[in-house]
């Protein structure tokens, strides 16, 4: 038996369907145009000159605090360890506040700025760019150098040839 619901559409399911239709056809016209970015593992390589090399001090990458903090949670957990009681809740205390303490110095220690360089270099179209790097691979004036990546991770190293 055929109930008249079956064969007939529902009002408003043509408009669902150009709607679905509509997107579908604006995706498929975007995806067209779009041009392919950086694929993961890619890096962009240009040629070009040194042009200047000056010695700087690059800070370290270090969070602040987090010496302490790291410090203070071994002591929380050193000072839960002894005693009991009253007794024990006090050797918490202190053992945060110095865990603390000595967590802050040890990285006041390892937050000592980097010696770096900052190489200008003029790339083959002309243009100035400057890298700031530690100081590694030995790099001169005049030299030909390849320049690695591109912003915060970009480095200047020299060519093989």
């Amino acid at each position: 038996m055929r109930h008249d619901n079956d064969t007939i559409p529902r009002e408003g399911e043509h408009m669902n369907i150009r709607k679905y239709a509509s997107a579908a056809l604006v995706t498929l016209a975007m995806t067209g145009c779009a041009t392919p970015g950086p694929q993961p593992g890619e890096i962009e390589i240009r040629r070009g000159v040194i042009e200047q090399i000056t010695a700087v001090q690059i800070q370290s990458n270090h969070h602040q605090g987090v010496g302490a903090v790291v410090g203070g949670l071994a002591g929380l957990g050193i000072g839960s360890l002894i005693g009991g009681g009253t007794g024990r809740d006090v050797a918490m205390i202190v053992g945060t506040i110095g865990g603390a303490l000595a967590g802050n110095e040890v990285q006041k220690k390892h937050d000592r700025p980097v010696p770096g360089q900052q190489i200008i270099v003029r790339a083959a179209n002309g243009v100035l760019v400057a890298v700031t790097q530690p100081v590694g691979p030995s790099l001169q004036v005049g030299q030909r150098v390849f320049i690695e990546g591109n912003g915060d991770g970009a480095r200047v190293v020299p060519t093989e040839f």
